[in-house]
Parts: C-alpha cells; sequence; structure tokens
C-alpha cells in the first residue's frame, strides 16, 4: 500500500514539475514571439556633398524646419493620440565614418520598444550587433547590419526628453 501512494504522489509531483515547466518555457517562447520589434521609423541619414547646403533647400523649397542636425518631424501615436512621437531627417557629410562598416551612402534609424531585449533576440538569429547599447537621456541605441551590408540604427526612445533637448537648441519641428 505504501508503495502505492509513493508512486502515486511521485507520479503526480512529476506530472505537476512537467506541466509547471511547460507553461514557463510557453510563456518565455509566446512573449518572444510576439515581441514588438520595430514600431516606426526613428529617423533617416544619408549621406551629402554640403549637408548646410542641403538643409538650407529643404528648408527654403520644401518649408522644413531644420536645425544643425537637420530636422525633426512630430507625429502622434496611434494607439495614444496624447503621446508625441519624433523622426530625424539628417544629411551627413559624404566622409562621415557613422555609416561604417556600411559603405552604403544612407542609414535608416528605426524606432522599438524594448531594445535590450531586441537585441539578444537578434543576437540568437545571428543577426550582426555592430556595437553595444548606448543610452542616453533621449533614449537607447544599438546598431545592427541587415544581410546587403547596411547598417541600420535601433532606437528605443524617450520621446519627453527628445523633444526636452529640441526645445534646448530651439529647434521647431516639422508637423
Amino acid at each position: 500500500m505504501k508503495k502505492t501512494i509513493v508512486l502515486i504522489v511521485a507520479l503526480a509531483t512529476s506530472f505537476c514539475l512537467g506541466y509547471a515547466y511547460n507553461s514557463i518555457v510557453s510563456n518565455t517562447l509566446d512573449d518572444t514571439a510576439n515581441m514588438k520589434r520595430v514600431t516606426s521609423i526613428g529617423g533617416i541619414f544619408f549621406k551629402c556633398k554640403d549637408p548646410k547646403k542641403l538643409r538650407e533647400w529643404y528648408k527654403t523649397h520644401l518649408g522644413l524646419n531644420t536645425n544643425p542636425y537637420g530636422t525633426v518631424f512630430e507625429w502622434r501615436h496611434a494607439t495614444d493620440s496624447s503621446k508625441k512621437g519624433f523622426s530625424q531627417w539628417s544629411p551627413f557629410n559624404e566622409k562621415t565614418k557613422y555609416f561604417e562598416p556600411s559603405t552604403k551612402e544612407f542609414m535608416i534609424n528605426y524606432r522599438v520598444d524594448n531594445l535590450a531585449a531586441l537585441v539578444e533576440e537578434l543576437k540568437k538569429e545571428g543577426v550582426t550587433i555592430t556595437d553595444t547599447i548606448q543610452s542616453f537621456e533621449y533614449g537607447k541605441f544599438a546598431h545592427i547590419m541587415d544581410i546587403e551590408g547596411n547598417k541600420l540604427e535601433l532606437w528605443e526612445p524617450n520621446d519627453i526628453e527628445y523633444e526636452k533637448l529640441g526645445i534646448q537648441i530651439g529647434s521647431e519641428t516639422t508637423k
């Protein structure tokens, strides 16, 4: 009788532990599968001969509110229109090294929700990460390479601090 009770308890315990383990693993996999990756475009960066002259041309002919870095487009979040979002447009000098190791003339910045989690997933997937996550008041950044050698910038923004920074330098957004 004792052996039967011990066997039943052992089986029940094994079943419960197996169920708990499976539940934890499934939830972790579900979280990863459902994790937001890119949420929008954070910026467009490209090389040109004379960034100052080009910024002025865009200001004069297309009405962009330019600053020494380009222009900032202001928009509202689709899921919460009370929240502002920003996208940066920046011409860089053609000799910039910021796009390296890419040899391309452009770089796209993508907004993301959780940069640390995304970088960990991308590492597991074999994506080339070119640097470590860097943190600033206005967000966190990391760079990756796509399969055609384009360097991409990933940005987990802090839009409140980003807007404050723009106000500090006297920059108007383009709306």
